[in-house]
């Protein structure tokens, strides 16, 4: 258990990372449709997202709350495919600029409520 410490910190600065990143490649993607970001730009995300999972795998298994098991651990993990399928209409999907819009705002919403319920580790964290 002397790596779950180490591992929960990398889990949330590499969280802190991928909102960062989205947070400037879809706030481009809102204000130029056509915005095409730079090879490393489309590259470091997803080296950063695979540890991301990775810790969070760890950490499941570490301290044995599973989704599907532990109801705040299906939360996140259902927020997250919420914000993975809105991010992909931000960046690819959306036909128009009001689109990106609402979907960028949606996703925003989605990472809110994962940090949300991690924090409380309660699925309803706002109750």
């Amino acid at each position: 258990m002397q790596l779950y410490p180490t591992i929960k910190l990398l889990h949330i600065t590499t969280a802190v990372i991928t909102i960062l990143c989205f947070t400037y490649r879809g706030a481009r993607k809102v204000n130029d449709g056509h915005y095409r970001p730079a090879k490393w730009l489309r590259i470091v995300p997803h080296i950063n997202d695979t540890v991301l999972l990775s810790c969070a795998i760890y950490l499941a298994t570490q301290s044995r709350q599973y989704p599907l098991t532990t109801d705040w651990v299906s939360a996140k993990l259902l927020a997250l495919f919420a914000y993975i399928g809105l991010g992909m209409v931000v960046m690819r999907l959306a036909k128009n600029q009001q689109q990106r819009i609402i979907a960028f705002g949606l996703a925003l919403v989605c990472f809110a409520y994962i940090v949300a319920v991690a924090l409380s580790r309660s699925p309803t964290p706002w109750l």
